[in-house]
């Protein structure tokens, strides 16, 4: 089968579409014939080892896989003996925030994996685009509804992050102002919220509202900046990098001891529980993911230095055959 596969961390350089070795599913374990993944902020992590923390859970001293990828959607070819939960012809979809094998043409994987169904009207790439991004804006969104925050700024909506953060935050019941470029202005209007602000005509940070949470959903912008934008009564700020020198982390630490305001960084957790989330949105019509682009796996470098770039809107999705369907 052929495969995206490098052996040390590094740059798209390292990369290398090869033909490897079909796996054999365990008896504990389904063989999916993947049709679509993502090129997304997570896998180019996982490909350059960068922040040096995450190799803890990638992998020391190289890769624990040789083959990059962190989510899939496809359709199983082969179910282990001891497999009851699934059925061979079953389209299926799933993510790992660690790291899978997945950008290749099969995957075998234990069936207790964050593995679901996919639902009857969605294409191998819409339900695929709905797994990372949606996954991190979750996350985000549980500590939101936790304060019990009604009012939330979303800077980079047309994210991958953004944009399902955008669509979650209003089947919540929030008011949300949106803030991306001129470019996706129309775009992300159609995910709903309250107020769009397009930050190449106008500061955001310069909005006359107040917010009980901003939520950097690209991490370009930093809490100092934020700041006047929450509530005096207290709010929060969070955003999805940990921002220079990992400062992110320390005010999370240490920022409640100066004022009212202060910055939340949420550890993400329960995968499965996530997706199965999402899974429902999505059967509602309540979540609709955005889409960039796609690329065939022999194009994977290209689509790394695209999603490095920091240029892309929603989802990049790698698709290992021609529809996609």
């Amino acid at each position: 089968m052929r495969a995206a596969v490098r052996h040390h961390y590094g740059s798209p350089d390292v990369l290398q579409v090869q033909d490897i070795a079909k796996p054999i599913a365990k008896p504990n374990e389904i063989l999916i014939r993947v049709h679509a993944t993502t090129v997304n902020r997570t896998d180019c992590g996982v490909l350059s080892g960068k922040p040096l923390v995450f190799r803890l859970f990638t992998g020391l001293p190289k890769p624990k896989y040789a083959v990059t990828g962190t989510d899939f959607a496809g359709e199983i070819e082969a179910v282990g003996a001891e497999v009851t939960a699934f059925r061979v012809g079953e389209r299926v979809w799933g993510f790992d925030d660690n790291g899978l094998p997945t950008h290749a043409e099969y995957l075998a994987l234990a069936a207790n994996k964050s593995i679901l169904p996919i639902p009857d009207d969605m294409t191998y790439a819409d339900i695929v685009a709905c797994a990372e991004g949606a996954f991190y804006a979750l996350n985000y969104c549980k500590a939101i509804q936790k304060r019990g925050a009604n009012r939330v700024l979303v800077y980079g909506a047309s994210g991958a992050i953004g944009s399902a953060a955008v669509q979650i935050l209003k089947a919540q019941g929030v008011y949300v102002t949106a803030v991306c470029n001129t470019l996706n202005v129309d775009r992300v209007r159609a995910l709903g919220p309250d107020r769009v602000v397009d930050y190449q005509k106008q500061d955001f940070t310069n909005d006359a509202d107040r917010y009980d949470v901003v939520l950097d959903a690209v991490g370009k912008s930093r809490f100092r900046i934020c700041k006047k934008l929450l509530k005096d009564t207290g709010g929060i700020y969070l955003s999805s990098e940990l921002g220079p020198n990992a400062e992110n982390i320390w005010l999370t630490l240490f920022s409640g001891f100066t004022g009212k305001k202060k910055v939340q960084f949420p550890i993400p957790a329960d995968v499965k529980g996530a997706l199965v989330y999402i899974n429902d949105l999505v059967k509602t019509g309540k979540f609709k993911p955005l889409i960039d682009r796609s690329y065939p796996l022999g194009q994977i470098r290209e689509a790394f230095v695209y999603v490095d770039s920091g240029q892309k809107s929603g989802n990049v999705i790698l698709l290992m055959d021609e529809e996609g369907q």
